[in-house]
């Protein structure tokens, strides 16, 4: 199924018409990285692939080349054939479902490259819409059989059903394809669109672990034990910062329960405690001052905890003058901005798990403690 790609023209006619939808906030765009449409992911726990494609989309125009819609289900079938090895190597001790992170994607991309939509769209039976309730339910029974059972003792078939589950469900992946008249492997078609994995780093801001040093962030999702960066919460903003002002846009995983991020809304803010649901969204509000220790004190509680992954894709200005960043959701359109969300720095500050963004967005002195 191929989708229609959003221009950079459009995308800012978008930003500009919608600033007056919304009475109490009003928002004028600052920076708006050149991105792809908006997608849905329907009934699939797949936010990690999709706000990470929707990353690499934007890379790919960064980089000079033609906007181009990439599939998001080449990177969840193959990372569901690791996640199911690894779940058995671990004995069952580990997290098994739908979840994942960015770095999850970069690795597909490095060791299989990419492949557009057109060649891989992920549905079967003339589906349109993602449903994976079926696919999840059956991957979980088949590994948690295979440990049951001891099916690894002897040999590694039982890998084979759990393809042939990932086949039956969302397509036998491509070796070859043909995209605008010329024929790609998923590898030749990754160089074509000149993404090095390599390029692409974690960071998040925790104290619990030493600063300007990496370390595998603890977090359910992250089942394939990738390393982040841990950096200062200032430097982490000023590497947000840093990357939009210079058109850099950025995977973001989040949390996503608080009753201050609101999709209908189209907003994310930080209210105080004695904000009610009545002034919500419907004035202008004072938020919360975040520190470095309250954000570990969200995280160390599970107040804060990994929940989805959106893209960073430009910052705006309410009437005020206060700063927001924009952020290209995976749940459709249907919200004031066409699926898009203007995040409070606030939130950011407290409620960001980590990111992932292209190691030349980050401030030369930040890179530096870093040994990047």
């Amino acid at each position: 199924m191929n989708k229609p790609i959003l221009t950079f023209v459009a995308a800012m006619v978008l930003t500009i018409t919608i600033t007056a939808q919304v009475a109490t906030y009003q928002f004028t765009p600052v920076h708006q990285i050149k991105v792809g449409d908006t997608e849905d992911q329907c009934s699939s726990g797949t936010c990690w692939s999709f706000a990470t494609i929707s990353f690499l989309e934007a890379e790919i125009i960064r980089k000079g080349n033609k906007p181009i819609d990439l599939s998001e289900m080449f990177n969840v079938h193959h990372t569901y054939q690791k996640k199911a090895e690894s779940y058995v190597r671990y004995q069952g001790k580990q997290q098994f479902g739908p979840g994942g992170l960015s770095h999850d994607v970069i690795h597909i991309v490095k060791e299989f490259g990419l492949v557009p939509e057109s060649a891989y769209a992920g549905l079967t039976f003339n589906e349109v819409r993602h449903n994976h309730d079926g696919l999840d339910n059956l991957l979980e029974s088949t590994v948690n059989t295979v440990l049951k059972k001891n099916l690894n003792a002897n040999n590694q078939n039982w890998k084979k059903s759990v393809t042939s589950i990932l086949d039956a469900n969302l397509g036998a992946l491509p070796t070859t394809f043909t995209y605008e008249g010329k024929e790609y492997n998923p590898i030749t078609f990754r160089d074509a669109m000149k993404i090095n994995a390599s390029d692409y780093v974690s960071i998040t801001s925790f104290s619990h672990h030493p600063f300007n040093e990496s370390f595998v962030l603890e977090v359910p999702d992250n089942w394939a034990k990738g390393s982040f960066y841990n950096v200062t919460l200032d430097d982490m903003m000023s590497i947000t910062d840093n990357a939009l002002a210079k058109g850099y846009s950025i995977a973001w995983d989040a949390d996503v329960s608080e009753r201050g991020f609101d999709f209908g809304q189209g907003m994310a803010l930080l209210p105080e405690a004695n904000v009610t649901k009545d002034e919500l969204f419907k004035k202008v509000i004072t938020e919360q001052q975040v520190t470095q220790a309250n954000r570990q004190a969200g995280f160390d509680s599970f107040e804060t905890t990994d929940d989805h992954l959106m893209h960073l894709t430009g910052m705006a200005k309410d009437q005020n003058g206060q700063l927001y960043y924009t952020i290209k959701n995976s749940w459709g359109t249907k919200n004031p901005y066409n699926g898009y969300q203007y995040i409070s720095k606030a939130y950011y500050q407290m409620k960001t798990v980590g990111i992932v963004v292209h190691k030349d967005a980050i401030p030369t002195e930040i890179r530096k403690k870093l040994g990047l």
